[in-house]
């Protein structure tokens, strides 16, 4: 999530979406479920479809992989990589598909303009947004914590032994994308940040918060079904502006809503076919992606969790089928 981004930070006691009870930690999948209308013998190719890690990411993915495989016969796999090796998968072709991208500005730069190994697929659909966050809890006590500009005088309340003296704010996966040092150093802010590891331990510790009343202020972001079952409440940083995050090292301002886009390998977007107009057409909303994510983090194995939606939206994803 570059913001992920992304890619805001929960404090300890936490850390994004990555997920504690989310399934995003385990290991990667190798395919998609073999139920469906395309015979499994129809060797239609093989499709690399990168997850990065977090569980919305997982949902989306697997929704689409469940559809190449049983509507129109290709072989999936799915590699678990961080977001920026993933990209360096469309040079080394490792990856023909990163299904959910958050910004990522300078990668685009990188791979789609100067060395022209990917391009963008189309809007997943998905609107991106990346913040800093308190349980309710603390904002109903505290109601003017909800401004960056008062949380110096709440520091306090976020130390913890990894932060020191300083307020800790919390953290995911370290490959998210992030301007959380920067906003800490230039928005002149006692606090430090905490790195939990995983959108799990973000996950976690946001629900610890919330039912043992503990302060947290953490990165997280949305889509996510956590809101659905934690309130949370963002806190206002100065507003986005265009521009005003193009050195990452004087950043002052919030993260902007994100059209979360879908990137693919030059070579797949020119001989992928069938495969490549499925993934072009995939576009849905934070609510399906949600549900999916939830039954995922619920237990549910991701292949049946996409089934499942799949069959109670035929819809919605029988648009995106090529004719």
């Amino acid at each position: 999530m570059r913001m992920r981004l992304l890619a805001g930070f929960l404090v300890l006691g936490m850390s994004v979406a990555g997920c504690g009870g989310a399934k995003v930690d385990t290991a990667p999948q190798t395919g998609a479920p073999t139920a469906g209308s395309a015979p499994a013998s129809s060797a239609a190719g093989t499709v690399k479809i990168a997850i990065n890690p977090w569980v919305g990411y997982e949902a989306s993915a697997n929704v689409v992989a469940y559809l190449l495989k049983n509507e129109l016969g290709y072989q999936v796999e799915m590699p678990e990589l961080k977001e920026q090796v993933a990209w360096e998968g469309f040079e080394t072709g490792t990856v023909d598909v990163i299904i959910e991208n958050w910004g990522h500005e300078d990668l685009k730069k990188k791979f789609i303009e100067e060395k022209k190994v990917a391009v963008e697929a189309g809007s997943t659909g998905n609107k991106g947004v990346i913040g800093w966050y308190v349980p309710k809890w603390m904002a109903d006590k505290y109601p003017d914590i909800t401004d960056w500009k008062n949380l110096n005088k709440y520091a306090d309340l976020f130390k913890t032994s990894e932060s020191g003296d300083k307020g800790a704010l919390l953290f995911g996966d370290p490959s998210y994308v992030s301007n959380e040092e920067a906003l800490i150093k230039n928005l002149k802010l006692n606090f430090k940040v905490v790195t939990g590891g995983s959108e799990a331990a973000l996950i976690k510790s946001a629900q610890q918060a919330q039912e043992q009343k503990k302060p947290l202020l953490f990165y997280f972001w949305d889509p996510h079904w956590l809101f659905s079952k934690i309130e949370l409440v963002r806190v206002k940083l100065p507003p986005y502006t265009p521009g005003c995050d193009a050195d990452p090292k004087k950043v002052a301002c919030d993260y902007p809503e994100l059209d979360l886009d879908k990137i693919v390998s030059k070579k797949f977007a020119d001989t992928g076919g069938k495969a490549y107009e499925l993934v072009k057409n995939f576009s849905w909303t934070n609510e399906d992606q949600n549900q999916v994510a939830l039954d995922i983090n619920n237990g549910t194995d991701p292949q049946e969790a996409a089934k499942k939606w799949i069959e109670a939206n035929p819809a919605k994803w029988q648009a995106w089928i090529p004719k």
